[in-house]
C-alpha cells in the first residue's frame, strides 16, 4: 500500500557534498514517524524534503502518488493547506507582525473566509498554544520560546492532517512544551500523520510508532515501536542520537 509521503531514491548534494544518499521510505498515513541519528546527519534536510521544501538532486518525493516537483498550481496548494511545518529557528518574518503572519495561510488557502472568521480562527489556534502577548508586534520582541509558539500556531491555523516538526519543542519551558505534545497527541489520535525531528529520546519513545534511523544522509535503520521495547536496542538508538 502506498504510503501519503513516498520517497524513492531520494538523495540531496549541497556545496559539492552529498547530504542525503538514496533514502527510499513510505510514510504510512496516520503515523507518528521520528527521525532518529546524531546531530549533522542530514535529519533535517531529508524532513524538508519530505515535506517538499527542498528539490532533490536525485530521486522522486511524492504525496499521495503525485511527484511533488511536477505539481501544478492547483495540486501544490492542496498539497501545502494538507501539510504544515515547524522549523526548528520557527523561521518567522521579521518584516510582518505576528497577526499578519498567521492570517496569510488563511488568505491563501481559503479565500472565501472572512475577515471576522480569519480572526476567530487566529484567536483559537494562538489560545490553543499559550501565547497571550499582543499580535500586532513583530517576532523580534518576542522570546524564542515565543516565537516557537507563533510558528506551531500558524502551523495549526489552516487545521492540517500532515504535520513536519523539526525540533518542535526546542527553545520551550517544560510547561509549554508539554502543552504543544499534548496538541500533537491529540491530532495523532484524530488521524494525523506526523513526521518529526527530536533528540529527545523520551519524546520519541512516547509519540512514534515508527523510528527511521539516519546515519551520514542514509537510511541505516527502520524501526517499530515495539522493536524499541528491546531494551539493548533502544540504548543503541540513544547512543546515535548523542554521538
Amino acid at each position: 500500500m502506498a504510503g501519503i509521503i513516498e520517497l524513492e531514491n531520494v538523495s540531496l548534494s549541497a556545496q559539492n557534498r552529498r547530504v542525503v544518499k538514496g533514502v527510499t521510505h513510505q510514510f504510512e498515513e496516520g503515523k507518528t514517524t521520528a527521525l532518529v541519528g546524531p546531530s549533522g546527519c542530514g535529519k533535517s534536510t531529508l524532513l524538508k524534503l519530505s515535506a517538499g521544501l527542498l528539490v532533490p538532486s536525485g530521486g522522486e518525493v511524492r504525496f499521495r502518488g503525485k511527484n511533488i516537483s511536477t505539481m501544478n498550481r492547483k495540486e501544490n496548494l492542496a498539497f501545502r493547506r494538507e501539510g504544515a511545518v515547524v522549523f526548528q529557528d520557527s523561521a518567522l518574518w521579521a518584516n510582518q507582525s505576528l497577526f499578519q503572519m498567521l492570517e496569510l495561510p488563511l488568505r491563501i488557502h481559503f479565500p472565501g473566509m472572512s475577515k471576522a472568521e480569519r480572526e476567530r480562527r487566529i484567536e483559537e489556534v494562538t489560545a490553543e498554544v499559550g501565547y497571550r502577548k499582543e499580535l500586532s508586534i513583530r517576532p523580534s520582541l518576542l522570546s524564542m520560546g515565543e516565537q516557537k509558539l507563533i510558528a506551531f500556531a500558524r502551523a495549526l491555523v489552516c487545521r492540517p492532517s500532515l504535520l513536519f516538526l523539526d525540533e518542535w519543542t526546542e527553545s520551550l519551558d517544560d510547561r509549554a512544551a508539554q502543552r504543544l505534545v499534548s496538541i500533537v497527541k491529540r491530532m495523532k489520535n484524530a488521524g494525523a500523520t506526523i513526521i518529526f525531528v527530536s533528540h529527545n529520546i523520551h519524546l520519541m519513545l512516547d509519540m512514534a510508532d515508527y523510528y527511521l534511523m539516519i546515519l551520514g544522509g542514509q537510511l541505516f535503520l527502520r524501526l517499530t515501536k515495539e522493536q524499541l521495547e528491546d531494551e539493548d536496542l533502544r540504548r543503541y538508538i540513544e547512543r546515535g542520537i548523542n554521538a
